[in-house]
């Protein structure tokens, strides 16, 4: 019997950023082919874009 897959969490658009006194900062990788707008996913062992699939993986 196949196990059912875990509800997805939806991310808010408003936590990619951090604002600082007036300033507005990205908290996460934009990815390099999408373009700015687009968000890289950031995981234990890699970031990836969830658009086309690049991945850059993390050097230990």
């Amino acid at each position: 019997m196949a196990k059912a897959a875990a509800p997805k969490k939806s991310v808010a658009k408003k936590d990619a950023y951090q604002v600082d006194g007036d300033k507005l900062t990205r908290t996460k990788p934009v990815c390099p082919k999408c373009g700015p707008g687009v968000f890289m996913a950031t995981h234990k062992d890699r970031v990836s874009c969830g658009n086309c699939g690049y991945t850059e993986f993390k050097k230990n």
